[in-house]
């Protein structure tokens, strides 16, 4: 059998025609855990104890991995696999080097300080910073692949008598603030019941600040979190709040302090025909007070913007956590000088990051800076693209995909404050192995990658993380193969803080005259990777998984790490 691709109207080039084959590699794994060829339910156990670590599993879970190879018809008659029937399983969703989307495993009773959440920026955009579309759209977008921090920029509108949700400044148009608003309300628990933070950049004059307090209690009623008068020392945990909504922004009296209004009230005085006009002004100040305090008392998360010195900046009130907000470029210039003082502040309160302003095409920013420093609100871009969007997804990954990650316990330490800067001692080795891959042949058409001869695969692979511990790799590239094998290509990471790594695959197309074609990419969060033999899922440049592409890869630590 050969395939064939048209060079010209009266020729054409064939190739051997695509096959899936084992390799060697797993062809000698399956013999060590066989017997003449044929594997049973027992020795399925020893191979998942020995090499994929999983020393837990038992007979129900081979049970369903016999399911899992059925669709494939490579199940054997008897109840036991064939090499067909492992080699299937090994690619399965079933193989996966993550634990189950959806299984919640880390403790969600800490205060909310201490877990990194899934953050977008502008999250009402649609495209760039400039002239872009706002819409509802990216905000069903976001929620519902598990973002949990909705921004909404409140502005008035031309007539001044409602507010609307807008990126001032810009050709961008405006979105209506209730369709906004419903849709969050809609998808906030769409893919976990963790809360929803709206983080609003407020605009506003006090009397539209009490229209939008009397629209957000009307839209989200008992889901909407109140503090009350209560006083906390730290903030509620991801699962006290479950099924709420809080509202995190500057109190009223900012806002006044940040426009220079200064009221002063008008004594009372006895009623005459030129008194009207000074009551009448009482009435407007009190008025403008009595909306002022109804906005202000939906505030879950009171909020601040860094612009003051450093030393104000990171001031901890041990008696109120709060959440101050900070650029890229400013956080880069504090941690050079002060980034155990970050890590330090981050136990208690809220650290929001977002991209610098001149990012007008809707990238984004390294989000390791912020989170070796504790930042919990790492704010991105959703509709861009690129590896950092990828490095975001990756970590949020983790945790079964509920936007709500745990932070490791070196940034919790109050004692022992971690320093991202300094070098650390090396705590485990991984090592990678890529095997083979497939699915490109049903993911892509026959010539996207090359219009005359089946493509030729290469993988990238590294670490992101610490400086110490960011490094890369790449395969051999695998010449006219839809099934692409790479027999001696083991990676070894020696990394010193496991706990904030992330472990990055990138598959490109090699071409010698142009540039080399994207074929997929994925992001894990190392804390999350289980040992053994895994099918790694690609995803295309957005972060959407390919139905058929995957990697087979193999991954071990030396010595075994322990990450919780």
């Amino acid at each position: 059998m050969s395939e064939s691709f048209k060079v010209c109207f009266c020729c054409s080039r064939s190739f051997k025609a695509k096959t899936r084959q084992p390799p060697v590699s797993i062809k000698r794994l399956f013999e060590a855990y066989s017997r003449n060829g044929k594997m049973s339910s027992q020795e399925i156990l020893r191979f998942l104890s020995d090499v994929q670590g999983e020393r837990h599993a038992g007979l129900d879970y081979v049970q369903g991995i016999f399911h899992s190879v059925k669709p494939h018809n490579v199940f054997h008659h008897h109840g036991l696999f064939h090499l067909d029937a492992f080699y299937r399983y090994l690619f399965s969703d079933t193989n996966s080097p993550l634990p189950l989307p959806g299984l919640v495993h880390h403790d969600m009773k800490a205060p909310l300080a201490h877990y990194f959440v899934y953050t977008g920026h502008n999250s009402y955009l649609t495209g760039n910073q400039v002239n872009s579309r706002s819409s509802v759209e990216p905000i069903v977008h976001a929620l519902r692949k598990g973002v949990k921090v909705i921004e909404l920029d409140l502005w008035p509108n031309p007539s001044g008598n409602a507010a609307e949700v807008r990126h001032g400044g810009t050709l961008t148009s405006h979105e209506d603030l209730q369709k906004c608003l419903n849709a969050i309300k809609d998808n906030a628990f769409h893919v976990s019941d963790y809360p929803v933070i709206i983080t609003l950049e407020d605009h506003l004059p006090p009397k539209l600040q009490g229209q939008v307090a009397k629209m957000l209690t009307k839209t989200f009623r008992e889901m909407l979190f109140r503090c009350g008068s209560e006083n906390r020392k730290h903030f509620p945990s991801p699962e006290e709040l479950k099924k709420k909504i809080l509202i995190s922004t500057k109190p009223p009296k900012e806002y006044l302090e940040s426009q220079t209004v200064q009221t002063t009230r008008t004594p009372m005085v006895k009623e005459t025909s030129w008194s009207i006009p000074a009551k009448n002004k009482i009435l407007e100040e009190e008025e403008l007070e009595s909306e002022a305090v109804g906005y202000k008392d939906l505030i879950a998360i009171q909020a601040g913007n860094c612009k003051n010195p450093l030393k104000d900046c990171l001031s901890d009130d041990p008696e109120k956590p709060r959440r101050i907000s900070m650029d890229e470029q400013w956080l880069e210039t504090m941690v050079k000088t002060r980034g155990t003082d970050v890590v330090r502040f981050t136990q208690r309160n809220l650290v929001r990051i977002y991209p610098k302003g001149t990012r007008v095409d809707s990238s984004n920013y390294d989000p390791l800076v912020g989170w070796t420093h504790g930042a919990q609100l790492v704010a991105f871009n959703m509709q861009g693209h690129g590896k950092q969007l990828w490095m975001m997804q990756g970590m949020f990954r983790a945790n079964g995909g509920c936007g709500y990650v745990k932070k490791p316990a070196i940034l919790l330490k109050e004692n022992t404050l971690f320093d991202p800067s300094k070098r650390l001692p090396i705590k485990t080795t991984l090592k990678v192995k890529i095997y083979t891959g497939e699915g490109w042949d049903l993911d892509f058409p026959q010539t996207h990658f090359d219009q005359y001869s089946p493509p030729d695969f290469f993988v990238k692979t590294g670490i992101a993380g610490v400086a110490r511990d960011t490094v890369s790799y790449r395969t051999e590239t695998a010449v006219d193969q839809w099934f692409p094998t790479w027999s001696n290509d083991e990676f070894l990471f020696q990394v010193s803080v496991p706990e904030l790594a992330l472990l990055w695959f990138k598959v490109q197309d090699y071409d010698n005259d142009t540039q080399n074609d994207f074929a997929g990419q994925t992001c894990l969060p190392l804390p999350e990777l289980k040992s053994g033999v895994r099918a790694v899922r690609l995803h295309d440049g957005a972060g959407k998984a390919y139905k058929n592409t995957r990697l087979l890869v193999s991954f071990a630590f030396d010595p075994p790490y322990t990450f919780r």
